[in-house]
């Protein structure tokens, strides 16, 4: 049977430049020493998963995270598996993650200001992203500072 409290607690994926990806978490409450955690993603239900090949650990050398490089991630999933054990016993499994992807700034922005207009047109493309290929799904904000 599972041991109560050796679920890893508060697990989150963040992708950030475009093909990389942090997944960090918390040990279980009543986690021992010996306890060892492994983490396992995939992107597709028919896909098989990849295991962490650069673990982030803690103190006691237990895994707390994995880095992740070369992610690509077309169709908006992700399926995460996290397994191990302690004192012999498997630990309890998650069901809850947030996954988040940082953006990068967006891209070619030009800014034309004209007198006869008394006013500039700013331009600029869509950050690079994982996985999100249509321009309507961002929205901007612009903070001009007088200088």
């Amino acid at each position: 049977a599972d041991m109560n409290g050796t679920a890893i607690e508060n697990f989150v994926c963040v992708i950030f430049n475009v093909s990389f990806m942090n997944c960090t978490w918390h040990v279980g409450r009543t986690a021992s020493g010996d306890t060892q955690y492994f983490l396992y993603w995939k992107t597709s239900r028919k896909e098989d998963f990849t295991g962490c090949q650069n673990y982030i650990k803690d103190n006691c050398g237990r895994h707390t995270g994995c880095r992740f490089q070369n992610v690509t991630i077309e169709n908006k999933r992700a399926y995460f598996l996290v397994n191990g054990s302690t004192r012999g016993q498997n630990i309890q499994s998650i069901s809850d993650y947030i996954f988040v992807e940082k953006l990068t700034p967006p891209l070619n922005v030009t800014v034309n200001c004209t007198e006869a207009s008394h006013g500039c047109e700013i331009r600029w493309q869509p950050p690079h992203t994982s996985h999100v290929k249509r321009r309507a799904c961002f929205k901007y904000e612009i903070v001009i500072e007088n200088k």
